[in-house]
């Protein structure tokens, strides 16, 4: 089989052509929950501080000295992206909680009792005229 075939029958895989869905609507969901934080939620924490924007929020290890720059650890864009991925995952949590409890009603209705099959019908029969 040839490179291009054996690719092409993986890339037309159901669960590949599911996943590439589902990476390009949680970039989507990315980049709002990003807009949530930055634009909603962000700002009157800042606010509640003290008028402090997180971005811009670092810890200066050394100072800049002449063209060279200086060397800052930005903790306060750490912040907002650790209050991003809270968020997302906190997303992802109800929505699979959701998925779960679903198979689980799915589940719960009990599936019939399978018919019997021909001997036990037929065993049935020749029990029942015994006793008579």
């Amino acid at each position: 089989m040839s490179l291009l075939k054996e690719f092409k029958a993986f890339a037309m895989r159901g669960n590949v052509i599911d996943m590439a869905v589902g990476i390009i609507i949680g970039a989507a969901f990315g980049k709002i929950v990003s807009s949530i934080v930055n634009d909603i939620i962000m700002p009157p924490i800042g606010v509640l501080v003290g008028g402090v924007d997180f971005k811009d929020l670092s810890y200066v290890i050394k100072e800049a000295v002449g063209e060279t720059p200086a060397v800052t650890l930005n903790y306060g864009n750490f912040l907002q992206v650790v209050f991003d991925f809270l968020i997302v995952a906190f997303s992802i949590f109800l929505i699979v909680k959701a998925m779960n409890s679903a198979k689980k009603k799915e589940e719960a209705v009990p599936a019939a009792p399978p018919a019997p099959s021909k001997e036990e019908v037929l065993l049935t029969e020749i029990r029942d005229l015994l006793k008579k």
